[in-house]
């Protein structure tokens, strides 16, 4: 089983491994997969295929707009990491529309997508905490999607969801690395982590709010689930 969906790779170090090509097509078909359940679920609770059908178009162009962002780095981290171009809030804006159900399975799904795009990793706790879980946190903005200030609520929040499994890889997976510093792990974490996480967030969150902006965006929400 490890044969058939990893080999070893030094590209991170000697106890790296690599998603092989059958692994690689194992994901995508689950990234499928979490797209047309969340597609389901949507349409379970609006009996209107035209929204469904709209919903799939709207989630697909965020992602790949969050996809192309997050390759547009700012500063990227020496241990993987970067500030990106507004890129986790094309993620989040997926729930904002469509609730928490389908923003968290579209987040999860983009979590794995990004695995795909560089697929290697040291154990599966480490893989599925660094980008399902981490990554799926961004759905959390579901959670006040018809709230007032709901997209800004929603985007913290869920960059504090990222941050939390961010937190714990850092701690549990990459800890030993916190003694080159002369830091505790969990401190060594916190600092790390945050320092590609929280700059992203702030400058997301003043152009978020800037008027223009705001009404653009609550215009694409009005547009996105109507």
């Amino acid at each position: 089983m490890s044969k058939f969906f990893a080999s070893p790779t030094n590209e991170w170090g000697d106890n790296a491994v690599k998603l092989t090509t059958a692994g690689i097509i194992t994901v995508i078909v689950v990234i499928a997969l979490l797209i047309i359940v969340s597609l389901i679920l949507r349409k379970k609770e609006h009996k209107s295929t035209k929204l469904t059908t709209k919903q799939l178009v709207y989630s697909s162009v965020a992602m790949a707009l969050a996809v192309v962002t997050s390759m547009i780095k700012l500063m990227n981290m020496p241990m993987g990491g970067s500030i990106t171009l507004l890129s986790m809030l094309f993620i989040v804006l997926i729930g904002y529309w469509y609730g928490p159900k389908v923003g968290i399975m579209t987040a999860v799904a983009y979590g794995l997508l990004q695995f795909v795009l560089e697929p290697i990793f040291y154990t599966i706790p480490q893989m599925l905490t660094d980008y399902p879980l981490a990554f799926g946190a961004l759905g959390l903005s579901g959670f006040f999607t018809n709230q007032k200030h709901g997209l800004i609520k929603g985007y913290i929040v869920a960059v504090l969801g990222r941050y939390f499994f961010a937190f714990w890889s850092g701690f549990i997976f990459f800890g030993t690395y916190a003694a080159n510093y002369h830091m505790s792990a969990p401190i060594y974490s916190i600092l790390y982590n945050g320092a590609y996480l929280i700059p992203e967030a702030v400058i997301t969150l003043i152009i978020i709010a800037l008027p223009p902006v705001a009404k653009a965006l609550n215009y694409t929400k009005k547009m996105a689930t109507e």
